[in-house]
């Protein structure tokens, strides 16, 4: 007794135009001979998932085998006529072609010809000097080479592949059932149209080896994080004297003991004596490059506003990053914190005692201003408390 196409698609009675589709191709994925080698049922049961979907995705076949089942869609076979069926394609074997691409042959199919080889990413870190400046680097990248012993083609000195007997050099092979036919990969020469009967003993018949490869790669002034190289023609060796697929450097820039980069600005923080905070003066600070304005060991002299703050920023124009290919260049921003004398002798701890006698008859502003916000706070404290 045939089973109901429902059942068989796993599917509600009243399951939309969408439900079906998307029951069709899991099943169908399910049951696939090419998926289940060896198991001699399966092509049986791909075929019944087959059969139900083109009578249920057909809306005059549905209502047809809604009322009179089978019996409605004749015996169960209607649903595979010239006809063309409510899915919208010409015949079964288009519905899978355009579902699942070469699983089903197709436009799918496996080029017999000369095939490129496959793209290499390669990580490679660089410092932030070497981002400023640009520099010229050798990696040691891993790939696939043409076997220089057989030239590529596998086959041992003297001779060469054969064009394989099962699929005669096409890569698949057909078997039809009926009305039901289905292509796979060619088991002999595993889709490659070729089989070798002796094999090249350095390759072992691949045709390929594997090595490192040395390559001296330029890297630009101004690169930052995920920038990337691409070298044309420097990827894995291609199959049957195809072309050499391409290498791609994805740059990554080390973090760095001073500096701290904000695109094309760099931000440094420097400590400076409580003395020169409060009374003003010079300071060095480091830059990354020397030039108009550095002393040709790239330092910069930078002068300290009396009064300087914590967190105080001062801005050197261009003695940022590079912009990439450009002229333009970022800014240096130093930022300040001051710091707090520690292990005072007798003198300049009298010295300071002194100082904070003469410093609480004039408080600076910010003393001020926290004092009269911490009064106000107080006062609405001990008034609530009042209450």
């Amino acid at each position: 007794m045939a089973r109901d196409y429902y059942e068989i698609l796993g599917v509600a009675r009243d399951a939309d135009e969408a439900a079906l589709k998307s029951a069709f191709r899991k099943k169908a994925m399910e049951h696939h001979p090419d998926r289940n080698q060896g198991d001699g049922d399966a092509e049986g049961r791909f075929k019944e998932v087959n059969e139900a979907y083109s009578v249920l995705s057909d809306a005059n076949k549905r209502a047809a085998y809604d009322r009179y089942g089978h019996a409605g869609v004749n015996g169960g076979q209607g649903g595979f006529g010239g006809g063309r069926g409510g899915a919208g394609f010409d015949n079964v074997e288009d519905i899978f072609s355009e579902m699942f691409g070469d699983i089903f042959g197709g436009g799918g199919r496996r080029p017999q010809g000369p095939q490129r080889g496959a793209d290499v990413r390669f990580d490679y870190e660089i410092s932030l000097e070497q981002a400023y400046t640009g520099a010229d680097v050798e990696i040691n990248v891993p790939t696939t080479l043409t076997c220089e012993v057989c030239d590529g083609t596998g086959a041992k000195a003297g001779s060469k592949p054969q064009t394989c007997h099962t699929c005669g050099g096409q890569g698949r092979v057909r078997s039809t059932n009926g009305f039901f036919a289905v292509e796979r990969t060619c088991p002999t020469c595993n889709g490659q149209g070729q089989v070798i009967k002796d094999p090249c003993t350095n390759c072992r018949g691949h045709g390929q080896v594997r090595a490192d490869r040395k390559l001296n790669v330029r890297i630009p002034a101004g690169v930052d994080d995920g920038a990337r190289i691409r070298l044309t023609g420097e990827g894995q060796a291609g199959t049957r004297g195809g072309p050499k697929g391409d290498l791609y450097i994805f740059l990554s820039v080390a973090e760095h003991d001073l500096f701290e980069r904000d695109g094309l600005d760099l931000h440094c923080s420097i400590p400076v004596a409580m003395a020169t905070a409060v009374l003003g003066g010079n300071i060095e600070v480091p830059c990354l490059m020397g030039g108009a304005g550095c002393d040709g060991q790239c330092k910069l002299e930078v002068a300290i506003p009396e009064g300087a703050q914590t967190g105080h920023k001062v801005k050197i124009k261009g003695k940022g990053m590079p912009a990439l290919n450009g002229r333009q260049k970022g800014d240096l921003l130093v930022e300040l914190f001051v710091e707090t004398p520690t292990r005072l002798n007798v003198r300049q701890k009298e010295l300071m005692r002194e100082f904070a006698t003469l410093a609480e008859e004039e408080q600076n502003s910010q003393s001020q201003g926290f004092m009269k916000k911490a009064k106000r706070f107080w006062e609405d404290i001990t008034g609530a408390a009042a209450q």
